[in-house]
């Protein structure tokens, strides 16, 4: 049966509501492509070079998005310093009013900010839905706690806060944060990510604008803005998720000042299984673990599992991931109508064509080095419109003790490819889930749990899951990474409040030059 798409989800109906929910963010179609503005020094402006933005989805163009330069982007962030100093002394009463005023009218525009997502990066709508959700909510929360954690006297940072984002969590990993920055009392600034969510963010910063509150949104090559977002003298702090490359140029850049500054970086999380049985309860937190690709910092790529579990590891494993479903997330049959569900699926396209293609050299290369392709999932029968551009897909695929100098041996592949990795001492297991020199999260498969709580004392990871998996977490759970995978102060909760604050008693959670400090977990 052909597919089409669903109604009311063309790109050109989804970017009509999007211009009309915010007018003033939005240039004419040039050639047919809309110009996003540049909200700086508190207005949208027409400036910067247009570059074209495709969508994952299909390999269309949705908007152009205007790059600035340097000097461009150093006039906003002085103009963010002078309304940081306006802000800071804005009484938390206020703040938590103009706050709620945003969350509001973001909760008004939700299935458009979700939908949005679905064209931008390619996520199915239930986790666009979700990722919009977690920003609200998760706010919310925040406005209820924020006079407690402020209690201690803490202030507002001297400058605002410059957040450097990867695409693939536009609401609740960035704006979600920025809300919270701007209720503790300081002015944000946030760079749009050049791969996806650029009309997503730039609808609710202009809802966040039209509520008050002091924000910046400004795109362009990290290359050419980094010095001014990262060590321009104006800004408080640096804000920074994303690849380990990235992230060790913006940390190396603050090695010779004294900027607050929180950096997460991915790294290669791992599932331990030893001495386990319980293969159903497994198998559910496996298949969720597929969801949007595994495109996220806290994936689960590697399985590390003892020699005698092969076997019924794998009988439970490989049933799982040929289960999991991906596609075009809006693709729908002619009987569906308005009103019905759109396609539940656990991922759509990878963010790029070029990050897919990436991918499949990286399992390509791995196999000619001695992996053995335990599953490799095909493009034939998912679903997709007759026609469509399928470059940006990737199947899901698993492989076998990948060889050492292979860069799915070391690296988190970002995308549906898992590695299994097969030991036979509880040494050999802690030494190949701690491979990548610290990571965010870390789970351990173990029927006795005791035996797993003293193996997790060994690993190198911010969070460990017995018998369960860690996430980021939400509202007042902590969050940060051990080793590469984080420098800087930790968040979450009362800790990112405390990260975009100063004051109080005793030092940071966090990696810094001179010490770690850990919370509990």
């Amino acid at each position: 049966m052909a597919l089409r798409l669903a109604d009311g989800t063309a790109w050109s109906d989804v970017l009509a509501r999007a211009a009309a929910a915010a007018p003033e963010a939005f240039g004419p179609a040039v050639d047919g492509v809309t110009t996003l503005h540049n909200l700086i020094e508190g207005d949208w402006q027409a400036v910067g070079s247009p570059a074209a933005v495709r969508t994952p989805v299909d390999n269309t163009v949705l908007v152009n998005l205007p790059r600035l330069d340097a000097a461009t982007a150093r006039g906003a962030v002085a103009h963010a310093a002078t309304a940081h100093r306006v802000w800071a002394e804005t009484p938390l009463a206020d703040r938590k009013a103009r706050v709620t005023d945003a969350l509001d009218a973001l909760t008004e525009h939700r299935d458009l900010l979700a939908l949005l997502l679905v064209w931008e990066i390619g996520k199915p709508w239930r986790l666009a839905c979700a990722d919009v959700d977690r920003a609200l909510d998760g706010v919310r929360w925040y406005v209820g706690e924020i006079d407690r954690m402020l209690a201690d006297g803490r202030e507002p940072l001297p400058g605002p806060v410059s957040n450097i984002a990867s695409w693939n969590y536009p609401m609740s990993v960035l704006v979600h944060a920025e809300l919270v920055q701007v209720l503790a009392g300081n002015a944000v600034i946030a760079k749009t990510p050049s791969q996806g969510g650029a009309v997503c963010l730039t609808v609710a910063h202009a809802l966040m604008r039209r509520a008050g509150l002091p924000a910046t949104l400004l795109s362009g090559s990290g290359e050419e803005l980094s010095e001014v977002l990262v060590r321009a003298p104006e800004i408080g702090a640096v804000a920074f998720v994303g690849g380990r490359s990235n992230g060790g140029k913006v940390a190396a850049a603050l090695l010779d000042t004294d900027k607050r500054h929180f950096i997460e970086q991915e790294g290669l999380n791992a599932w331990g299984i030893w001495n386990f049985s319980q293969w159903n309860l497994l198998a559910g937190h496996l298949k969720k673990g597929f969801e949007y690709g595994k495109q996220r910092c806290t994936a689960y790529p590697r399985f590390v599992v003892q020699r005698e579990l092969v076997d019924q590891f794998l009988d439970m494993y490989l049933p799982v991931v040929r289960s999991v479903r991906f596609g075009h997330p809006l693709a729908v049959g002619d009987d569906w109508s308005a009103g019905d569900p759109l396609p539940e699926l656990d991922f759509g396209p990878l963010i790029s064509a070029a990050k897919a293609d990436e991918l499949r050299r990286k399992v390509d290369e791995a196999v000619r080095g001695g992996a053995v392709p335990l599953y490799r999932g095909r493009l034939d029968g998912a679903p997709f419109l007759d026609g469509q551009d399928t470059s940006a897909y990737v199947a899901p695929s698993v492989l076998l003790a990948p060889p050492g100098r292979s860069r799915l041996m070391h690296a988190e592949p970002f995308g549906p490819v898992d590695t299994i990795v097969v030991v036979d001492t509880t040494d050999e297991l802690l030494a190949a889930m701690n491979a990548s020199n610290g990571a965010l999260v870390a789970s351990l498969a173990c029927d006795d749990e005791d035996e797993a709580a003293k193996l997790a004392v060994d690993l190198q990871a911010f969070k460990v899951g017995i018998n369960k998996p860690r996430s980021r977490g939400d509202r007042e759970e902590p969050f940060g990474g051990r080793g590469a995978s984080w420098k800087g102060a930790f968040v979450g909760g009362d800790l990112l409040v405390q990260a975009v604050t100063v004051g109080g008693d005793g030092r940071l959670y966090g990696n810094f030059p001179d010490y770690s400090s850990y919370p509990a977990t």
